[in-house]
């Protein structure tokens, strides 16, 4: 039952992706402008116009565009930047690391501060602990990433010297040098997912602190300690893993305006260039790399859950 779960999972991904290439195919040619005219500049005869469009196939109607895009997504090739004279696939290897690095290091931070505020928040329901963490909570959500970018940069890069303001550097090359420069962008980019995944932590504490096998083991003389563990907290942390898996999805789309404070060489900074530029293949296989990812993560949720309980599956 479960691999035939799996496998209808994996299937039901083809059609979610056709539909984002489309989607995105359409938008992207839909812009104003002439990506050729952006690409030569303001001094470009329309004869070198006429011979870059027919070179990368732009004359051609777009029903053949996207089949000829299509059919060269289905051997690997996402085509050939318009701009910076590279592969879309060879651009996006050398950016996606760094946004990759990131998202992991955003979530790691989150899911640190979140998961035992919210259980704190709502084993002390009620107290000073309880509202702060909803006070923290509502203020993580209610503040925009860039300004708070811009002050962490203010405070702790440039007043008191504590990080350096972004620039990426692999962890192969210096792992310490990795974490000081990701810290900025990470703690600016986590901190509005930790406030969701703490709301989302107490929220599930509080519902099965409240069930009746909660109760039951409680009549029974366990301990709470013993009550808590076994118990409330392993169905508790259910949704916080559904949630923190959509929201790790939602992070690599959600990099954009915080790389470009950072000035962090991600996908956010790629996309944003390429959309400026109307380069139309990066932006179309930037963004059809990023849904394949969020899908694929989205199937790994699911999956996880269903490990976690098998009841899901099952249905």
């Amino acid at each position: 039952m479960r691999y035939r779960y799996i496998a209808i999972r994996l299937l039901q991904t083809v059609p979610v992706l056709f539909g984002v290439s489309v989607v995105v195919f359409i938008i992207i040619h839909s812009a104003p402008g002439d990506p050729v005219v952006n690409m030569l500049g303001i001094e470009a005869t329309d004869e070198n116009v006429a011979q870059i469009r027919q070179a990368y196939g732009l004359n051609d109607p777009l029903y053949v565009q996207y089949a000829n895009w299509l059919g060269g997504i289905l051997q690997g090739d996402l085509g050939q930047s318009l701009t910076q004279n590279r592969s879309v696939t060879a651009l996006i290897a050398s950016r996606l690391p760094a946004t990759l690095f990131l998202a992991v290091a955003s979530m790691l931070i989150a899911v640190v501060i979140a998961i035992p505020a919210g259980i704190i928040s709502a084993v002390r329901k009620g107290s000073a602990s309880d509202y702060g963490v909803t006070l923290g909570a509502l203020t993580g959500i209610s503040i925009p990433n860039f300004w708070l970018g811009l002050i962490l940069i203010l405070l702790f890069a440039r007043t008191y010297n504590v990080f350096p303001p972004g620039n990426y550097v692999p962890p192969s090359e210096d792992p310490v040098a990795a974490i000081r420069h990701v810290a900025l962008p990470a703690i600016t980019v986590g901190t509005a997912f930790a406030a969701l995944l703490a709301r989302q932590t107490r929220s599930s504490m509080l519902d099965n602190l409240n069930q009746e096998y909660v109760k039951m083991a409680k009549s029974k003389g366990l301990g709470s300690r013993k009550i808590f563990v076994r118990h409330a907290l392993k169905q508790a942390l259910l949704p916080v893993i559904t949630v923190a898996g959509l929201q790790f999805g939602y992070l690599l789309s959600a990099t954009v305006v915080v790389e470009q404070v950072f000035a962090w060489p991600g996908m956010g900074r790629l996309i944003w260039s390429a959309v400026q530029q109307q380069d139309y293949p990066t932006v179309q296989g930037t963004v059809l790399v990023v849904a394949t990812l969020f899908v694929l993560i989205n199937v790994i949720v699911d999956l996880t859950y269903s490990y976690l309980d098998p009841r899901v599956s099952a249905s």
